[in-house]
């Protein structure tokens, strides 16, 4: 994985509890120092091999949780970031625990390499004004969505 970091991205590692009932694992607290306020929590669902991208807001972040296992992709578009243009990419889900902040200008995208849900938290309600695509192919930001793991 890509080990760049994009200004303002903040990824989570989780702590679970695990005992022979299962597990317990907490996400977000309202003070983290990473979470500014709810606006809206939703749910998605993927099935394997699908990918979503690029999807970007203007005012809006994001938190997301993922239960299953994706390959996330961020791209900084904002002007003026030291980041802009810089690419990051990591995975999340079951064996990969964390929450990820998302800050507005920051594209993202993800492919399931599983049956997977992402649960996400946003800073507002939904909003169409401040929803943004970029082509999932866009040669600017040059992602290979159909690639497979690096071989070693």
């Amino acid at each position: 994985m890509n080990a760049a970091v994009i200004e303002g991205v903040v990824l989570k590692e989780l702590v679970t509890h695990t005992d022979e009932r299962g597990f317990f694992r907490e996400v977000i607290r309202e003070t983290d120092e990473f979470f500014d306020h709810f606006g809206q929590w939703s749910h998605s669902l993927m099935y394997p091999g699908t990918a979503k991208a690029w999807h970007i807001h203007k005012r809006q972040t994001d938190w997301w949780y993922v239960i299953g296992a994706l390959k996330v992709a961020l791209y900084d578009t904002r002007e003026g970031s030291p980041t802009k243009g810089k690419l990051m990419e990591f995975l999340m889900g079951d064996t990969n625990a964390s929450c990820v902040k998302i800050p507005p200008g920051v594209a993202h995208g993800c492919r399931a390499l599983e049956l997977s849900h992402i649960l996400y938290v946003t800073s507002s309600v939904y909003a169409p004004d401040d929803e943004g695509r970029i082509p999932h192919d866009d040669p600017t930001i040059g992602y290979d969505w159909t690639a497979g793991p690096a071989i070693k």
